[in-house]
């Protein structure tokens, strides 16, 4: 008989040698039954088994080899799985995150992939404008400028818009005091009017006040003869030419209310978006005493480690009203989650109806991305991109619900973590506690002129922020976090450490502000690039 690995060679070759083999060698005979009860017939017959044969032999001892392989991997991968940390580990209310490598563009977007476009919605010098004279337009249009100052902002270059579709004279905005925001902040409180007036002057003619000789001006703001309210939302540019022109012609002046969100993007020609970029990007400045303060605020952030050092900007989303209009599920006692309820009752009654629909809403409300990031989510979202414990951020916000226990893991993650009234005095803060909306444009300012801006959730003061850095120039980092995979991720028990660092990165590689093709009824605010950027 040849030789054989399952079966050796120096023993005589008997009559007997299948009955006393079974006894001498009761291992090989194991091994021939293991194969035999998980191979099947075809690959390994068990007449063959019985006879030793030497190709079979060692094709068996590979099968062999690579199940006991298999198995032991199997094995190793259960272990892992069910080891695997979960994420971070949390030491009362600190989160402790395994350390990232810091990746090379960290601080900035890739050179290579923001230079294929540049700005261009700045006025022309040296044109001849054929605008015709404050007299000679097609009449007057006045706009109460509604809600925050983000959203003011957005008015206000949509009247700039409209105006121009219409061949109207526009009156100086003003700033509607909001039942939130409580403010009576006027246009001259927060922009520089002259500049605003004079960078337009080929665009658009643009007065301080209501002309002299229209006497009854309560009758603007009151009378149902003086104003258009059936304006749709998003309407195009035609709508404003068919229906609104002709009233304004025959009353000379129109009150158009409301004004919010009026105008499309992509039902409008394209020199219009672009001259609302032109008013958003070049002629809506901030009153110098705003910029200069703002500037400190930069200055002292970037000094903050004792050197010129790159810091971030943290639009940080979760007030209480934000938390409670979300209608999303977040962690807290039974008593917070009870007064949250009583809350979203009281202020939402409608959607509220009888409570009973609400945990399923909140559960596919996260699981759609639909839900605010809590300041812990957000740290271990940060520390998986790779930013260090020593990295500066300046966190725009207002009072975050929970107080200071909610942002005890963000804080103890990141202790460089700091606030405007953190980073100034009461004396430089008080010149602007008058107005509301100039402790807003503060932080629109840093967050603007940040080398890293991250949101948490949406709203108009993010997409601003975004569309104004990339207008700036696509090298400027701005992360819109994925909230669905963020969800997700959170949510999965094994899921380790390692797996969710390489997640976030990869996912969020495309959410930095890069260049992005718009898209139909895509938002220029945060999206200029089509209608207000040029190839260089």
């Amino acid at each position: 008989m040849a030789s054989s690995p399952l079966f050796p060679d120096n023993h005589p070759s008997t009559a007997d040698d299948d009955d006393g083999g079974r006894d001498r060698h009761p291992r090989d005979r194991s091994i021939r039954s293991y194969l035999q009860s998980l191979l099947p017939h075809s690959i390994f017959p068990i007449d063959d088994l019985h006879r030793p044969h030497p190709h079979n032999s060692k094709i068996s001892l590979f099968i062999l080899v690579a199940i006991i392989l298999a198995v032991v991997i199997a094995i190793s991968s259960i272990v892992n799985r069910f080891n695997a940390p979960y994420l971070c580990k949390k030491d009362g209310i600190t989160l402790i995150c395994p350390y990232v490598k810091e990746s090379p563009s960290l601080w900035e977007n890739p050179y290579s992939a923001t230079t294929s476009w540049k700005p261009c919605a700045a006025r022309r010098e040296g044109v001849i404008s054929d605008l015709p004279s404050e007299n000679e337009t097609n009449g007057y249009i006045f706009i109460h400028a509604e809600g925050g100052l983000n959203q003011q902002r957005i008015a206000i270059c949509n009247a700039v818009a409209v105006a121009k579709i219409m061949n109207a004279t526009l009156i100086l905005p003003v700033l509607k005091q909001d039942q939130i925001w409580k403010d009576q902040t006027k246009f001259e409180d927060i922009f520089d009017v002259d500049h605003f007036i004079d960078y337009l002057k080929d665009d658009v003619q643009i007065v301080r006040d209501i002309p002299e000789w229209f006497t009854d001006k309560s009758e603007l703001f009151t009378s149902i003869r003086r104003t258009v309210k059936n304006i749709p939302k998003y309407a195009p540019a035609q709508f404003y030419i068919d229906n609104v022109l002709p009233r304004v012609k025959e009353k000379k002046i129109m009150s158009l209310k409301p004004f919010v969100d009026r105008l499309g993007y992509d039902n409008v020609p394209p020199e219009i978006n672009m001259l609302r970029c032109r008013v958003n990007y070049h002629a809506l400045k901030f009153l110098p005493k705003i910029e200069q303060m703002a500037d400190s605020l930069v200055s002292r952030m970037r000094n903050r480690t004792g050197g010129l050092n790159p810091f971030m900007a943290l639009h940080l989303r979760f007030e209480k009203g934000m938390v409670g209009l979300s209608f999303c599920d977040f962690v807290g006692t039974r008593m917070e989650k009870a007064l949250m309820a009583l809350y979203r009752q009281k202020e939402w009654p409608r959607r509220y109806k009888d409570g009973s629909h609400l945990w399923a809403l909140a559960l596919q409300k996260r699981k759609e991305g639909r839900c605010p990031l809590e300041p812990g989510e957000v740290a271990v979202m940060l520390r998986a991109m790779g930013y260090p414990k020593e990295t500066p951020i300046y966190v725009a916000s207002g009072q975050v619900y929970g107080g200071q226990n909610r942002m005890a893991p963000l804080r103890n993650m990141f202790p460089n973590l700091v606030t405007k009234e953190e980073l100034a005095t009461k004396l430089e803060l008080d010149g602007f506690r008058k107005h509301v909306t100039s402790l807003a444009a503060l932080d629109f300012l840093v967050c603007l002129k940040s080398d890293v801006f991250v949101m948490t959730h949406g709203g108009n003061f993010a997409k601003l922020i975004i569309g104004f850095r990339r207008y700036m120039g696509h090298r400027l980092k701005s992360i819109k976090p994925d909230k669905g995979l963020m969800s997700k991720s959170l949510g999965d028990p094994y899921m380790g450490w390692a797996t969710f660092v390489e997640d976030v990165v990869f996912t969020h590689q495309t959410r930095t502000g890069l260049p992005e093709e718009t898209f139909p009824n895509y938002d220029i605010w945060e999206n200029p690039l089509t209608p207000c950027m040029c190839r260089p």
